[in-house]
């Protein structure tokens, strides 16, 4: 059992859960609790640290019979986990690598485009929307909130092992390129010509969401065919990023539906 904050896999641990540098360099994320642990691809799982109290536990033996595990101190599971009340599970996953010729080259794909996110709650929650609504892949600048802090990895609640996610060093030239093949993209914006739900998304299309405060660029905004709008009542102004873009990606499942 490790019990000390000073070992060299628990300052690692730290490390990883902090600096998006360190999870670049190695490769890897952290991911807390059963679920991640249930539905993480076992091939992607590195190491998994159990917490005392954990193994202590009978009921959870079942479970961790079957694992190949470190024991952590609960006071060193602390250290190292993001949330206030460790769940007593804690891993180092490889960050997936997608095919992003082979995935934006779907004759009926629909992608989710986002500008400088900054919230990761607002990320993670894209992410598992996008999954739900059958979004073809979610593709982000690199002024975006790092889709592997443990923040936003909580908030996809699994949907990172599944969804494809990019960040796109050339971000406009990602979104181009998709329009040379047929794409149509489609900008959230406050000043939209078309209500989201007049617009056609049945064939390749793509949305374009942006900042959380300052909405898409006008560089971006002007890739679109068409800038959006969606209804509001009362003295709302805007709708926050992610309920913004779920709106958008359930209307386009509904169309794809029909």
């Amino acid at each position: 059992m490790i019990t000390s904050t000073s070992n060299p896999q628990v300052k690692n641990l730290v490390l990883l859960g902090k600096k998006a540098k360190a999870r670049k360099e190695q490769g890897v994320f952290l991911a807390e609790g059963r679920k991640m642990l249930e539905e993480a691809p076992k091939e992607w799982i590195r190491n998994i640290y159990l917490s005392e109290s954990f193994v202590c536990d009978k009921k959870n033996w079942d479970m961790i019979r079957k694992l190949e595990y470190e024991v952590l101190s609960d006071h060193v599971m602390k250290a190292v986990a993001d949330t206030q009340t460790p769940q007593g599970i804690l891993m180092v996953i490889s960050i997936p690598e997608w095919d992003y010729t082979e995935i934006t080259q779907n004759p009926k794909g629909c992608y989710l485009f986002l500008e400088n996110i900054q919230d990761p709650g607002n990320l993670g929650t894209m992410l598992r929307t996008g999954e739900a609504a059958g979004v073809t892949a979610v593709i982000a600048d690199r002024t975006c909130v790092d889709l592997y802090n443990p923040k936003t990895i909580r908030a996809t609640m699994g949907s990172v092992y599944r969804m494809p996610f990019f960040v796109a060093e050339e971000f406009r030239g990602a979104i181009q390129g998709l329009k040379e093949r047929g794409a149509k993209f489609y900008a959230a914006h406050l000043d939209g010509a078309q209500m989201y739900d007049e617009a056609d998304y049945t064939g390749v299309c793509g949305f374009l969401i942006g900042n959380e405060s300052k909405g898409l660029t006008e560089e971006t905004a002007a890739l679109a065919a068409t800038c959006i709008k969606i209804p509001m009542q009362g003295n709302v102004e805007s709708l926050n990023a992610a309920i913004a873009a779920s709106v958008l990606m359930y209307e386009a499942d509904r169309q794809r539906r029909s």
